[in-house]
């Protein structure tokens, strides 16, 4: 039977319209000339006078979805970039590479051909590996960092030793990249500190969302999960040097808080540590609010401090 409505695409179609072209955002699609593509929502007018802020997404829902509740405030006070990372939305590559540090790699190219020098970076879940490792790799660019529930600090036995809800790698691919229903209803579970009543959710709503946002490019996604704990040791991860806020929900159940905890103390006096109370993974849909202020707080008011 063809699908003749798609509440997911309606969506797609208000965050584009109403949030992000309201906003003063335009769609770009960038050819890094190595079989990688990767698409963007730039600045339709670049503002000099401006820094400039690149907000990285995570699994899930699409970067619309993820950045639309803060976009309409952050753009008062930044450039602001927006990309889908490779595999996700109108970005892709045949290149056979799947970690965060290549990730990394292609938005700086795509930062480089859009003339941005210097930039503060946002990382969301997946996203924060890849914020993480361009903090890494370019020292003199990135000018302060802000990692959302990312285990960065992660290891492989961690795997085995019990940390996770979800210890088999296979399964947890399968419920971070989901292709049913009740995968789907996994993933928000786990997601969410108070969670909506899932049997209420009709498979037919879940369904669309998957169709829209999780069947292109699955192995690939999954790839990129696989590869995030290979060989992974907290002795062989570099520290970054530019001022980091971490930020974790009190009850992450997909990375939980204590590596959080360990992000901290690998990074030391350079970074703080904020647990928002009563929120899961998803708190930047939990608690939209107490989010956004801790951004700006280190983001933007810590400017206005240093000027007084």
């Amino acid at each position: 039977m063809p699908r003749c409505f798609s509440f997911t695409e309606v969506k797609n179609w208000c965050l584009q319209s109403c949030t992000f072209t309201k906003s003063g955002l335009r769609s770009t699609v960038t050819d890094l000339k190595d079989g990688t593509v990767m698409h963007c929502w730039v600045p339709k007018t670049r503002n000099d006078s401006k820094p400039d802020l690149l907000l990285i997404h995570g699994l899930g829902a699409n970067a619309l979805w993820q950045w639309a509740n803060i976009i309409p405030n952050i753009i008062h006070y930044f450039n602001v970039y927006v990309p889908d990372l490779i595999f996700f939305g109108d970005s892709y590559s045949t290149s056979p590479e799947r970690s965060e540090s290549f990730q990394a790699q292609c938005l700086m190219k795509l930062m480089e051909a859009n003339s941005v020098k210097k930039m503060s970076i946002v990382g969301l879940s997946y996203g924060g590996f890849v914020a993480y490792s361009m903090a890494s790799q370019l020292k003199d660019n990135v000018e302060r960092v802000v990692i959302c529930s990312a285990g960065v600090c992660m290891e492989e036995r961690d795997l085995r030793d019990g940390m996770f809800r979800v210890s088999d790698l296979e399964e947890a691919s399968r419920i971070l990249v989901p292709q049913s229903p009740e995968k789907l209803r996994e993933l928000i579970s786990y997601s969410f500190f108070k969670p909506p009543p899932l049997g209420l959710l009709p498979s037919c709503l879940l369904a669309d969302f998957i169709h829209v946002m999780c069947t292109e490019y699955v192995e690939e996604k999954r790839d990129l999960i696989r590869a995030i704990p290979r060989d992974r040791n907290v002795s062989k991860i570099s520290r970054i040097c530019q001022p980091t806020m971490i930020l974790w929900g009190e009850y992450d159940q997909i990375f939980p808080l204590e590596l959080g905890h360990r992000l901290k103390r690998h990074l030391g006096d350079n970074a703080e540590l904020v647990v928002i109370k009563n929120a899961g993974h998803a708190f930047n849909v939990e608690k939209t609010k107490e989010y956004y202020n801790h951004l700006k707080a280190f983001l933007v008011d810590f400017q206005q401090l240093k000027h007084q």
